[in-house]
């Protein structure tokens, strides 16, 4: 099962130098993330995690984001059926972050 994290928790982990910081993987197309993104986010569009996901630490945390955090929903699904043990969706994705945490990010 994937746990999804909310928008604040992810704030709060973020910003928290005593937990060991996660992989924020942003699975949306790029003109998607030129238009508004989570600062220190990698990008793997969705349809390359296949064929990339060697490319992910085995090892940290990993939380997927996509839009409205159904993409990212579905990449976490993949990676943990893949292997993958801590990763988590960003529920609400992007969107969620924009308005909870980051009123000046851009909404599309």
């Amino acid at each position: 099962m994937v746990r999804e994290i909310r928008a604040g928790e992810l704030s709060d982990w973020l910003t928290d130098d005593q937990r060991p910081q996660p992989l924020l993987l942003d699975v949306r197309e790029p003109w998607e993330v030129e238009i508004a993104h989570i600062a220190g986010s990698r990008t793997i569009p969705m349809h390359l995690v296949p064929l990339r996901m060697n490319e992910l630490p085995d090892d940290t945390p990993i939380v997927t984001i996509c839009h409205h955090g159904v993409r990212s929903f579905q990449v976490a699904l993949y990676l943990k059926n893949a292997g993958f043990d801590d990763v988590q969706s960003l529920a609400g994705g992007v969107e969620a972050w924009a308005s909870a945490i980051d009123p000046a990010m851009a909404h599309y």
